[in-house]
């Protein structure tokens, strides 16, 4: 899907390859680096090598049950969004989600298109009904664009989050039903 950002710069959300690799990496890392909402550490990301990334791609390649796209802005991975099918039978129509975007591209639409683009995927899924996640109650922003795509919370994790400055942060419960059961 290509679109074009506030900024004149086109975005394509597309799935990565392996090639990809480097440059998800390197996201990945400065999203840690950026901000405290995500659940690794920037020490924890920094360890993580390029083979890593690879077979972390590679998993999303070889199980299309699950669902892994990149922003790319011009050559440049800015987001990550992913969807994971539940591994237990039991909740095999359910699907963790996760998002990021680097800081740079926030407030340009970016994460708004790539969460479009999974909840299309995903209600295309002949076996998922529902995407669920935790977001820590301080990230307003992204609380109030997953409310804006009628994601529901449905309670906290009191202290959930040990922030790395010793803060404890609740989680806050959301999923968003996509068909009915």
């Amino acid at each position: 899907m290509r679109h074009f950002l506030p900024n004149g710069q086109q975005l394509v959300i597309r799935q990565p390859g392996i090639a990809d690799a480097a440059g998800c990496l390197a996201c990945f890392q400065q999203f840690t680096k950026e901000t405290d909402f995500l659940l690794f550490t920037h020490e924890e990301a920094m360890k993580l090598d390029l083979a890593q990334e690879e077979a972390f791609i590679r998993s999303y390649l070889e199980h299309p049950e699950n669902l892994l796209l990149v922003a790319d802005v011009e050559g440049e991975i800015a987001g990550i969004f992913s969807l994971n099918r539940s591994r237990f039978k039991k909740q095999h129509h359910m699907a963790l989600m996760g998002l990021a975007v680097l800081h740079k591209y926030w407030n340009m639409g970016v994460g708004r298109r790539m969460l479009t683009a999974g909840i299309r995927w995903a209600e295309q899924h002949p076996q998922l009904t529902t995407i669920h996640f935790e977001v820590l109650a301080t990230n307003e922003r992204a609380i109030q664009l997953y409310r804006n795509f009628n994601f529901t919370e449905h309670g906290r994790i009191p202290k959930g989050v040990r922030q790395p400055n010793g803060e404890w942060v609740d989680l806050v419960v959301m999923s968003k039903i996509l068909k009915p059961v």
